[in-house]
């Protein structure tokens, strides 16, 4: 889940408007004068309201409805369990990975369980857990053979259990081992140089910028829908703003992080993660609709589940490690 343009949270349909004075005098069911508590007297001054910015707490939220400095700080808190990880020795943030993307298939394939899809756990956990592993001491060609691996897996585990529902549930592990089980491979194909800290900063910054920038321009600026029947407040002025900043930060990191980097090339870079990363946000906005839920979980406070986290880190992931490879080979 991240800070969505200048709206609610990303994927989640309009909440219905609710009559928070009631019935209006004279209908049947209200007493004449009768207020919001039934006393006849309006609401204490301090009451939240419909178009109030205060919870009753008094804690701020953003226009999501999120409690902005708490999402915040949980950002600031994972970014510095990254640079920890990364700048200390690497492969701990290989296995921080790990568990962040077992966590989110987790959250995936429970979610698919409220319309009653079995995705064969055993096999899609292990290729979550083997595939990053394989990719970082072997490379690219044992990445593919252990995803392949992994979908031919779930395809046998699922035959013990009937014909019945087995299209559907090896269609969804299919779909949890290309968006996840893959997108791990490839993140520790990102890491595997020896500048492979440097490369996996890049991809982060940029696509961690891409919200940033979206949300800032969005807030102050969004007029225009983007994609309103998927993420109803999610605006082209959003979308601009997060390609100026992915631009930016790409442009910048490339340049002062990896040797041979050019500006250039950094900021074709944030170019396409701003595509990515918008069409991550939506391809999950889409899913939850599919499935009627608001959030993948609920581990990240001010954020949702994990999912709701990687959701644009999975999609820019490929793109980046792809145009590094292209512009500054390891």
């Amino acid at each position: 889940m991240r800070l969505d343009d200048a709206g609610e949270p990303s994927g989640f349909p309009d909440e219905p408007e609710v009559d928070m004075a009631g019935p209006p005098p004279g209908e049947p069911g209200s007493p004449p004068g009768q207020g919001q508590d039934g006393s006849g007297a309006p609401p204490p001054s301090g009451d939240p309201s419909p178009s109030g910015g205060a919870t009753p707490a008094g804690k701020p939220e953003s226009k999501t409805g999120r409690n902005l400095p708490l999402a915040i700080g949980v950002g600031l808190a994972l970014g510095a369990l990254v640079l920890l990880s990364l700048y200390t020795v690497k492969e701990i943030f290989l296995g921080v990975m790990v568990v962040f993307l077992f966590l989110g298939m987790r959250e995936l394939t429970e979610a698919f369980k409220s319309r009653d899809i079995r995705v064969p756990f055993i096999p899609v956990a292990t290729g979550m857990v083997g595939t990053p592993v394989v990719a970082y001491v072997w490379g690219a060609t044992a990445t593919v053979a252990a995803v392949s691996l992994t979908v031919l897996a779930l395809l046998m585990t699922r035959l013990t259990e009937g014909a019945s529902g087995y299209v559907r549930d090896v269609t969804a592990g299919s779909l949890v081992a290309g968006y996840l089980v893959l997108m791990g491979g490839i993140v520790a194909l990102l890491m595997r140089p020896g500048d492979g800290d440097h490369r996996i900063v890049i991809f982060i910054a940029t696509t961690v910028a891409s919200d940033i920038g979206g949300y800032f321009a969005g807030s102050f600026l969004g007029k225009h829908k983007l994609a309103p029947t998927i993420s109803p407040k999610k605006t082209w002025e959003g979308v601009t703003g997060s390609a100026v900043t992915c631009m930016i930060v790409g442009g910048w990191l490339v340049w002062w992080l990896l040797d041979g980097g050019q500006v250039w090339q950094g900021v074709i870079i944030g170019l396409a993660a701003v595509v990515t990363a918008t069409a991550g946000d939506l391809v999950e906005s889409m899913v939850k609709r599919d499935l009627g839920i608001k959030d993948m979980g609920t581990l990240l406070p001010g954020h949702g589940g994990v999912m709701d986290r990687l959701d644009s880190l999975v999609a820019t992931a490929p793109v980046v490690w792809l145009l590094l490879e292209l512009f500054v080979p390891s």
